[in-house]
């Protein structure tokens, strides 16, 4: 252990594990962020908290199991000669699942009542909610754990940016989860992103590699483009309001 704390590689790998760990959770806050919109703020609190605390186990465990994971990558079926191994079997589903999540919430977005913003969740909706964050814990948890593994290669090294990361998803997810809930139009953009990475993952899954970076830029361009949008909405509900006398 002495001898990783000392080490100028070690905390290179460190660094550039812990940063490539905060970016692949980006998609996780995203998720959250979204699914936690239709519960009441207090449950949505002890979602993301359940959530982010799931992720972090997930990971810590799957890194536990480095030969099981490794083997996870040997092919298992082929399909139209594409070979398929378990990680890339769940890769695709968890893709089809987030484009599914998407898309249905997209729709209820588009075609909701005027009544439906102020009803009242079902009973139900808090545990479907952490069942759904469970699902893409375990997808977003899997393709950043072999990533992991394939950079580093000391246990320690690898828990430590895990455990860095998801402390800074629990910080970031509050005030992203606010701001998406605060600004409707976000939310749709958020919900835009995650069939974007829905539609990765599946690529991934069929061996077809998206570059990272092509999405994360247009994620950030068009993060951008809403946050001038907000803030001139904002700037014309100010001058539209009467002086103060």
């Amino acid at each position: 252990m002495m001898e990783l704390l000392t080490s100028p590689e070690a905390w290179a790998a460190l660094l550039t594990l812990t940063a490539l760990e905060i970016v692949l959770g980006i998609d996780n806050v995203i998720f959250i962020s979204v699914i936690v919109s239709r519960i009441p703020p207090v449950q949505a609190k002890r979602a993301r908290q359940i959530g982010l605390l799931l992720a972090l186990v997930f990971r810590i465990v799957l890194l536990t199991l480095l030969v099981w994971l490794i083997g996870l990558t040997e092919p298992v079926i082929t399909v139209k000669n594409v070979e398929l191994s378990w990680r890339d079997i769940i890769l695709i589903a968890g893709g089809a699942f987030l484009i599914a999540k998407a898309t249905h919430e997209i729709h209820g977005e588009v075609e909701a009542s005027d009544g439906e913003p102020n009803a009242e969740p079902r009973a139900s909706a808090f545990f479907w909610v952490i069942l759904q964050i469970i699902v893409i814990d375990i997808v977003f948890s899997l393709d950043s754990i072999i990533t992991a593994i394939g950079m580093a290669q000391d246990l320690e090294i690898m828990v430590t940016a895990v455990v860095i990361a998801c402390v800074v998803m629990y910080v970031s997810s509050g005030p992203v989860a606010r701001f998406v809930a605060n600004h409707p139009t976000t939310k749709m953009l958020a919900l835009a992103f995650l069939v974007l990475i829905g539609v990765a993952l599946v690529a991934d899954g069929f061996k077809f590699h998206i570059p990272r970076g092509y999405i994360y830029f247009a994620m950030l361009f068009s993060a951008a483009v809403e946050l001038f949008n907000v803030l001139a909405r904002r700037n014309r509900r100010k001058a539209a309001r009467p002086p103060v006398s």
